[in-house]
């Protein structure tokens, strides 16, 4: 197990990948491109066949570094981690924290790679790796990223707890556009192992994610609701938008809906009011005869 650490103590659940695997998928991944670029060489080689020496070299050196450098990095940050390879082997490149890396961060991985993994064979990244404790190759540790093994046999994913029932539904309304994939991944990290924390650590600590969801999202919470709490409701909230957008449910007050939508408050019952409605006139009852009732003197 991984002994990353984010900003707020939390201990990330990720376990390194090491050097057989990524060799593996390295040895797959070289396999599909080298596939790839002699495809593309005897395509420029009948193109180019009119073309001086010179000009031939120029464009068989520009294909190389496409295939063999370009293609690599853009696949790595349009998958965030995920090669053929390392989607076969179960692995993924993340950042130190664990997050999604970007286009800086492949492109770092990519530009060691050409040196560490082509020109020398794969024999300096593999001597980094069995150095570092967490096997990272030169790329890895410029870059600031590390691969992780997303597959592990007998791992069991922990749930996000639930939040109270009193605060379903209270947070449909609120925009999570500008949240980061690192600061849900921190958050989903805490409320999975909040049990395991110190009760002082641990509500310090969900004071501060909290207080980071509030930033991004622009809305307080309502006033009395736990921080933990807070964060339980708000991060079921995405998992039910995530899940109604999969399965094509639409859902009244989602990301459309108003920046934050606050409860309505609570309104005491009215009693209906029931109309009075006046008595018929009953006519007077005459005594047979032909009798009537005499008039008051």
């Amino acid at each position: 197990m991984s002994d990353l650490v984010t900003g707020d103590a939390v201990v990330l659940g990720l376990r390194p990948a090491r050097v057989p695997s990524r060799a593996l998928a390295f040895a797959l991944d070289l396999f599909v491109y080298l596939t790839g670029y002699l495809l593309v060489s005897v395509g420029l080689l009948v193109a180019t066949a009119s073309l001086d020496d010179a000009a031939a070299a120029a464009v068989t050196v520009a294909s190389f570094v496409l295939v063999l450098v370009g293609i690599p990095i853009a696949v790595e940050t349009l998958s965030h981690g995920k090669s053929l390879g390392k989607l076969a082997c179960g692995l993924r490149v993340v950042r130190e924290d664990g997050g999604p890396i970007r286009f800086r961060h492949a492109l770092v991985r990519g530009a060691m790679g050409v040196v560490e993994l082509l020109a020398t064979f794969g024999s300096v990244a593999c001597i980094a790796s069995l150095v570092s404790a967490r096997g990272r190759r030169l790329g890895d540790v410029f870059a600031g990223t590390l691969v992780i093994r997303e597959r592990v046999p007998g791992a069991r994913v922990m749930p996000v707890p639930p939040p109270p029932p009193w605060l379903a539904g209270r947070f449909a309304g609120l925009d999570l556009s500008a949240v980061p994939d690192g600061l849900w991944l921190a958050v989903r990290q805490y409320l999975t192992r909040m049990n395991q924390l110190d009760p002082a650590i641990g509500a310090a600590m969900a004071a501060k994610l909290a207080d980071e969801l509030v930033l991004r999202t622009g809305a307080p919470p309502p006033a009395g609701v736990p921080a933990a709490a807070y964060l339980m409701a708000v991060v079921h909230e995405r998992q039910s938008r995530d899940a109604a957008r999969a399965f094509g449910h639409h859902r009244q007050g989602g990301a459309d809906a108003l920046p934050y939508a606050a409860p309505a408050p609570y309104v005491a019952p009215v009693a209906p009011v029931v109309p009075v409605v006046p008595a018929p006139e009953v006519a007077p009852v005459r005594p047979p005869g032909g009798g009537g009732f005499a008039p008051p003197s």
